[in-house]
């Protein structure tokens, strides 16, 4: 059985803690290579990388 997908509430929070973690650095190539499940889960929900980001920075 496959793991349900998070929520988009949860990929924001998600999104907001890494901002803070990293001091606001949210470079798609690097999540890309750190976080893959993160973005994976922000493309299902966001049409963008970016579009989820500024929305959890909004």
């Amino acid at each position: 059985m496959e793991e349900p997908i998070a929520s988009p509430d949860s990929v924001l929070d998600e999104i907001r803690a890494l901002c803070a973690q990293n001091g606001g650095t949210l470079n798609k190539k690097h999540v890309k290579k750190h976080y893959p499940e993160l973005l994976r889960r922000a493309l299902y929900y966001f049409p963008s990388w970016d579009h989820a980001v500024a929305k959890a920075t909004q």
